[in-house]
């Protein structure tokens, strides 16, 4: 029996229920915290959850978004050649310890590579509490292998997801902002201090070390062989294995604490891009951009940024000429950049 899906598996429009329902604990966040050092007190604070009015302190952003995620691997990108970008992501509702996630996807969109050797996987995926409410949903593509090449390639079907989470489908937060202190974060820079086109450098690179991504992959319950088995990734084309990108993802958002420290929790993920691999010993550095802001209708207490988080990986955020490393003359991505996501972040106004 062959685990896992390769790409003459998938058909358009296939629904896929994801194994493995998971409960959260006290203890996944303090290990979230540990390997990431994040430092956002609303996800590390019961009592300044309650202060905005929550009953009980919130899970980080980007540790539901993992969970979600690992449930997916073995149905879908269990033989991946490469996990390429997002979009559409919505944080719908915050999701608490105690809560129990599951995941559903639905196959979108199928294209197969010129060299008949491997095709592109669309999916929409969807992560449920134990009251059946969507906590959150985004599409990502893949590029998987296939198992038998001779296999006719299936018809092309490819949406198009250039645009990004207009400031209208950003849905508002739960809880009342208004007292939001900076004395929670030492930050005393909020909504209204940011403007559009601004750049934050975040300082403190990360070097990446082989036990804590590995770790942090297995809190997720992702099970992708090109993350744990070294033997086998000793014969593919970089000869080692391969960071999971989240694992960049959460670094990046981490260190975004420098500069957006009043940061109360994503609301969108517009897009993303795991640009280039990342590996045990490589060090990470970040910087983000303002690119729009939104203000919620009837809401004094809180409004949105949409950024854009930068990830690099050896060399720090600015050049020597104090530009901000993004791309090349031509448009393309700087080959520093191993990560860009364009997302929305819930930031209080200060009242």
């Amino acid at each position: 029996m062959i685990e896992g899906r390769y790409f003459e598996h998938f058909t358009l429009g296939d629904i896929i229920s994801h194994g493995v329902p998971r409960t959260l604990t006290s203890g996944d966040a303090s290990l979230y915290q540990a390997l990431y050092g994040a430092r956002n007190p609303l996800f590390c604070a019961r009592p300044v959850a309650e202060a905005i009015g929550l009953n009980n302190m919130p899970l980080d952003s980007w540790l539901v978004f993992h969970i979600v995620f690992g449930k997916t691997v073995a149905d879908i990108s269990r033989h991946a050649v490469a996990n390429l970008g997002y979009a559409q992501g919505l944080f719908h509702a915050p999701v608490f310890v105690g809560d129990t996630l599951t995941a559903r996807s639905e196959v979108i969109g199928l294209r197969q590579n010129k060299s008949g050797e491997s095709g592109l996987v669309m999916v929409r995926t969807s992560g449920m509490n134990q009251h059946g409410e969507t906590v959150l949903s985004y599409v990502r593509w893949v590029m998987v292998k296939k198992n038998d090449i001779s296999l006719a390639a299936p018809d092309m079907v490819w949406p198009d997801m250039a645009a990004p989470v207009a400031p209208a489908q950003v849905p508002p937060p739960q809880g009342d902002f208004a007292h939001w202190q900076a004395d929670y974060t030492g930050s005393e820079a909020f909504f209204d201090d940011y403007q559009t086109g601004m750049k934050i450098s975040h300082g403190d690179g990360t070097t990446l070390e082989e036990a804590e991504h590995m770790l942090a992959t297995r809190l997720y319950q992702n099970n992708a062989a090109v993350h744990f088995d070294a033997h086998m990734q000793s014969q593919s084309r970089f000869g080692k294995r391969l960071i999971y990108g989240g694992h960049m993802m959460s670094h990046v958002a981490s260190m975004a604490f420098n500069g957006l420290g009043n940061l109360a929790g994503y609301a969108a993920l517009s897009g993303g891009t795991h640009a280039a691999p990342c590996f045990a010993g490589d060090t990470l550095y970040g910087w983000s951009e303002i690119l729009d802001k939104t203000a919620f209708d009837g809401r004094d207490d809180v409004g949105a940024l949409r950024l854009r988080h930068i990830g690099l990986k050896n060399r720090p955020q600015q050049a020597e000429n104090g530009d901000f490393i993004d791309r090349t003359e031509n448009g393309d991505l700087a080959e520093e950049v191993v990560l860009a996501l364009d997302v929305w972040a819930y930031m209080p106004r200060r009242i």
